[in-house]
């Protein structure tokens, strides 16, 4: 283990801290909730960002941005969705300072008050639907199909570095369709992208669900999800997609002349990943020697150490290597530290999640061999110089689905099927993940399981089958199962 990162079993939660913090992803700033994404993790951020982005316009999207701030009437136009967003909120309620007439500093001037408070975008329904109002008019501007990559702030008071702060990085989709079919198929198929990206980039497996009325966006008619599993056994909800049917074109009156001639309103969608998905990257595959971070979004996938220091002959070699490695398109770095040990360089190399480490010396560069150390299993093993561009790209392969069919294997393991409240109760306690329970589809009920055991329930899987039974809780008939877990 790391020295200064703590155990997981010791303590799970530091654990995770040390470990953003210690690998250079990210710091707690000097504004309380907020934090300070470094090089390294916006380096990943970047690898997550754009490759999200091409999949969104292989899809016929667009980017495009809106203010950051939103008249505070705005929200109030859509009644759910100021309810659920008002405790969040962050108000502007000037817009300038002024010098104290004591010296003491600078105070807000009272004669600056803004005539209607902005908000500070907790998310961008109400300021893009005012402005959808003014570009729809015919079916001939339909679907509108853009994204916004920006921030926004959700005020938290209790606050984990990525996973929850008052200031986070996001995308979110805003689409506008003449039908309903239409808007509920866009909700789909970008539930489906995020599935597939997390998946075949993240090597993080998820389950595609839709939420129950209570965890709905607010706002939305009906909120798809992928939920994925922590090593600690909780859940993490990692992207949603809304259907939000008509109700923001009504409250924004923005309405359409059908290829028939009426008036109707417009069909909505919206849905956002965030840098939430960091804090998921981390704790569904590092481990207590610092980060596994799959090739796909790594960095740097390979490391290439000189021992013990650079020489001419071995420059020249480790170059041809990089410039092999580098015309397959894989991401590599070149040691240049010469002022520590191997050792050293090599743990520090394991903290920060580097997939593949290669290690050549003299003794190697004679035998026409070079080391190498995967990082998701430490294995170490000597392989010829000939032909090491082919040896990698298909080890940097090996490493993305081993990381996949491990941590499906984990999650699968702990997906625990429960006909009663004890098997619930145990299941929860003793082993976590998911638990599979009937329930009577009532609102009351699932408030009254948070409020007896922490768990909600994360979705109701897609294409679940219908199963007569009991609710674990109430005994009440049911007729599906959903899934229930402890989460962040």
């Amino acid at each position: 283990m790391s020295k200064d990162i703590t155990s997981r079993s010791e303590d799970y939660s530091q654990w995770y801290i040390d470990l953003v913090r210690k690998a250079g992803l990210a710091d707690y700033s000097a504004v309380k909730g907020c934090m300070v994404i470094k090089p390294y993790g916006f380096a990943i951020w970047e690898n997550m960002r754009d490759t999200l982005d091409r999949m969104f316009k292989e899809t016929g999207h667009v980017n495009a941005y809106f203010p950051l701030f939103i008249p505070k009437s705005f929200l109030s136009k859509e009644a759910a969705h100021v309810e659920g967003f008002a405790k969040e909120c962050a108000v502007v309620t000037h817009y300038r300072l002024k010098n104290a007439e004591d010296g003491s500093g600078v105070v807000v001037d009272p004669d600056a008050r803004l005539e209607e408070e902005l908000i500070v975008r907790p998310t961008s329904e109400t300021i893009i639907w005012n402005t959808y109002r003014d570009w729809i008019q015919s079916y001939r501007d339909l679907p509108l199909l853009i994204n916004q990559w920006a921030n926004v702030v959700r005020w938290e008071m209790r606050t984990r570095l990525f996973l929850r702060t008052a200031e986070f990085l996001w995308q979110e989709g805003h689409t506008a369709h003449a039908t309903r079919e239409e808007a509920i198929e866009e909700t789909r198929k970008m539930l489906d992208v995020y599935a597939t990206f997390a998946e075949e980039w993240m090597a993080l497996p998820v389950i595609k669900g839709v939420k129950t009325a209570n965890e709905c966006f607010a706002g939305a008619e009906d909120t798809y999800c992928i939920e994925a599993l922590m090593q600690d056994g909780k859940a993490l909800q990692a992207g949603t997609s809304h259907f939000l049917g008509q109700n923001f074109a009504k409250a924004f009156d923005v309405q359409f002349s059908s290829k028939e001639g009426t008036l109707e309103y417009v069909w909505a969608t919206s849905w956002g990943v965030s840098t939430r998905l960091m804090g998921a990257l981390v704790m569904a595959h590092s481990d207590d020697e610092g980060l596994i971070i799959p090739p796909k979004i790594a960095p740097h996938q390979v490391v290439i150490v000189p021992i013990p220091k650079p020489l001419a002959e071995l420059d020249e070699a480790i170059n041809n290597v990089a410039k092999e490695l580098r015309t397959r398109g894989i991401r590599v770095k070149i040691d240049t530290d010469d002022q520590n040990r191997p050792g050293y360089k090599f743990a520090e190399y394991e903290k920060i999640g580097i997939p593949v480490r290669l290690a050549v010396g003299a003794r190697d560069l004679a035998a026409g061999t070079i080391e190498v150390a995967r990082r998701d299993t430490r294995e170490k093993q000597s392989v010829a110089l000939e032909g090491i561009g082919d040896y990698v790209a298909n080890l940097l392969d090996e490493i993305q689905r081993n990381l996949f069919e491990r941590a499906k294997s984990f999650r699968d393991e702990r997906i625990t099927r429960v006909d009663s409240w004890e098997e619930f109760i145990k299941a929860l306690d003793e082993k976590g993940g998911f638990v599979s329970a009937h329930w009577d589809g009532t609102g009351e009920t699932e408030d009254l399981i948070k409020d007896e055991t922490k768990a909600t329930i994360r979705c109701i899987p897609l294409n679940n089958p219908q199963e007569q039974g009991v609710c674990v809780r109430t005994g009440k008939p049911s007729t599906q199962r959903v899934l229930f877990a402890r989460a962040y």
